[in-house]
């Protein structure tokens, strides 16, 4: 390495430090649970996608052990090539039905998926309408499609109103949204952003990688909380690494969609498949989400007990329907240390700071899990009022 490149990596290392921005890994001993073992130290772990505790469940477990077993561990070659078995198949008629589309598409990871979509449905001579607090991945697939951004008002359809009015009439028109927002658990306007759709002649596209298995009667995620099909929300892009408690990703949508994936998306195209084993254990999953009430009445509760915690602690926060419940700080540098208090307290929240999110809206995110107990709550909310009354160091 070139000493002028060596010392610009030291420059923005040391920058991140100086921000209070920096990130490192903790090594998780033992298995995928609210109480864990990180780096040598016991925590209860309060920052997992896990959301209705499927990571860890036997049943799961179970069945991929059963399919590397009959199936091997790697899938050895793209799904075109030879490495789509049975339990690929299986698990996209499984999620197509889960999700009341024609058919689902499987991707190795919800980034890669988002990159296929958006590159699939729209090049430079189109235009993309896109809430500004979109996931990253859906930002740089826009980027990369070389379509004209539209960034509308977080969660604001009159804005996207406006933006949709004044924009050009050639090329495609495509909204993007979240459908449960990652840093904020709030649900996007959903049925107006349809409405909208119709009206302008534009697809409507959803990323529920944060509402499937949790919002809904049977999981069906932020699109079955508002009662909308495939008809208002044509295209939705679902991962299986979160409230599925597995890995990967998928696309469903219609027969005419997912073809068109098949036959011209790279990420789709180039890349290996997932595991066989992985397939597996996510159809174990997903059935055992459609019937999990019980698991999401119970996280339920647990949200109800920490938005009143919250509540009584001055704190805002989301109405308690998605697990994502975040405790804004502000000043990155006071987030970090609240976040380390907790840990030492044996609590292990993250602290979310810029470009995650905007400057001077760093903050806590707590997730909660139906695997969480009510005790282990009502001891997080009396650690975070020790840890928040702390004076800044």
């Amino acid at each position: 390495m070139s000493d002028s490149l060596d010392r610009y990596l030291q420059e923005r290392l040391q920058a991140r430090r100086d921000a209070g921005r920096w990130r490192r890994t903790r090594t998780l001993d033992g298995p995928q649970r609210p109480e864990q073992v990180i780096d040598g130290r016991p925590v209860v772990a309060f920052c997992s996608n896990d959301y209705l505790g499927l990571a860890g469940d036997p049943a799961v477990a179970t069945a991929a052990r059963e399919a590397i077993d009959h199936y091997g561990v790697g899938a050895g070659a793209a799904h075109l090539i030879n490495g789509h078995t049975r339990a690929h198949d299986e698990l996209e008629q499984a999620l197509a039905r889960f999700t009341g589309r024609e058919r689902a598409l499987l991707f190795s990871t919800g980034y890669m998926a988002n990159l296929a979509l958006v590159q699939t449905l729209v090049g430079r001579h189109d235009t993309v309408f896109e809430d500004r607090w979109n996931h990253a991945s859906l930002i740089d697939a826009v980027r990369l499609s070389g379509a004209r951004s539209q960034r509308y008002r977080h969660a604001d359809p009159d804005h996207l109103r406006g933006r949709m009015e004044k924009a050009g009439t050639t090329g495609h028109r495509l909204i993007i949204t979240d459908g449960v927002f990652s840093m904020d658990g709030d649900i996007a306007p959903l049925p107006e952003l349809a409405d909208l759709a119709r009206e302008f002649d534009a697809g409507l596209m959803v990323d529920d990688a944060h509402g499937l298995s949790v919002l809904g009667k049977t999981g069906g995620g932020s699109c079955q909380h508002f009662g909308l099909g495939h008809d208002a929300v044509p295209i939705l892009m679902g991962t299986l690494g979160k409230g599925f408690g597995t890995a990967g990703a998928f696309v469903a949508g219609s027969d005419a969609l997912i073809e068109t994936l098949i036959q011209t998306a790279r990420p789709y195209i180039y890349t290996t498949a997932m595991p066989a084993a992985l397939a597996a254990a996510t159809l174990a999953s997903v059935q055992i989400a459609e019937g999990a009430n019980d698991r999401r009445e119970h996280l339920q509760r647990l949200l109800l007990q920490l938005g009143k915690g919250l509540d009584e602690l001055g704190l805002t926060h989301p109405p308690p329907l998605a697990p994502i419940q975040p405790v804004h700080i502000g000043d990155a540098r006071r987030a970090s240390a609240v976040a380390e208090r907790l840990l030492g307290a044996g609590f292990l929240v993250p602290a979310i700071r810029p470009p995650t999110v905007p400057e001077g809206q760093a903050r806590l995110r707590i997730t909660l899990s139906a695997a969480h107990t009510e005790a282990q709550v009502g001891a997080l909310l009396r650690a975070l009022e020790r840890a928040l009354d702390q004076p800044p160091t």
